[in-house]
């Protein structure tokens, strides 16, 4: 199975991080001395799943990002971003949509979650964290989880579709990105009902995907992965410190977990 990376590196960094680095872009702020964005970049590069890699950025970080990516200069927005990469891909394998900023990603964790996805029909997957995992390798970590019925979860900062489903479900694609982090207000988009499950605890992970489906008009797939990297981003500092603590620089510019 072979997919297509946009890594999405075109986010202003005009929010908590600014207070511990002062670069203009996120995927522009250094760890040990290389671009966050070329951590994830290199990941994919790595996978043996992923066969191109399309970084969509400002002009600025271009020049610094790692050999065979295709480079695309950001617009005004992440929808419009997802669909300029899409105008650079054949659009003939299915499509992985990265953040720019989960530097401890490893090749390992995306080829594990791909082929999670490869073996359940979907058109749209999406991963989750058990708040158990991700507390066991980050203690000091804190993200924001959700409850269904089958645990406690956060979600990651990646989702593998179509193409066909992303071009067909834009509004609703950049609901769910740019919402990944806030369940909260993605549960407002199932209705009333499942509002009410939600906040009781009752609503189930077959209920939510059956749901999600019915609005998308694809079939959206849930996949509980073992990897807390893939949800674990930086975008406030005591993140970064964390990055730059389990992250350290060898010579062939690969991260290595320590």
């Amino acid at each position: 199975m072979k997919v297509d990376a946009v890594v999405l590196a075109g986010a202003p960094n005009t929010g908590q991080l600014q207070e511990a680095d002062a670069a203009k872009w996120e995927a522009a702020i250094p760890i040990h001395g290389k671009l966050m964005v070329n951590y994830v970049i290199e990941a994919l590069q790595n996978s043996s799943h992923v066969a191109r890699v399309v970084v969509v950025g400002p002009a600025e970080i271009q020049a610094e990002l790692p050999p065979q990516a295709t480079f695309v200069e950001s617009g005004s927005s992440l929808q419009e971003n997802v669909f300029l990469a899409l105008d650079h891909l054949e659009q003939k394998n299915n499509v992985l949509l990265v953040t720019s900023d989960i530097p401890m990603v490893h090749p390992e964790a995306i080829d594990d979650f791909l082929e999670r996805c490869a073996e359940l029909s979907g058109d749209v997957y999406y991963p989750l964290i058990s708040k158990e995992a991700n507390e066991q390798m980050y203690p000091e970590s804190r993200r924001t989880y959700f409850t269904l019925k089958e645990g406690c979860f956060t979600g990651g900062n990646l989702i593998l579709a179509s193409p066909e489903a992303i071009n067909n479900s834009r509004w609703m694609m950049n609901e769910v990105f740019s919402q990944r982090k806030k369940p909260w207000k993605l549960v407002r988009m199932l209705g009333f009902v499942f509002i009410l499950k939600f906040l009781s605890k009752r609503l189930s992970m077959g209920e939510l995907e059956k749901r999600a489906s019915s609005i998308l008009g694809y079939k959206g797939v849930f996949i509980i992965t073992p990897y807390p990297e893939l949800g674990t981003d930086v975008d406030k500092p005591s993140d970064l410190e964390l990055a730059k603590q389990e992250l350290s620089p060898v010579g062939s510019g690969l991260p290595q977990i320590k």
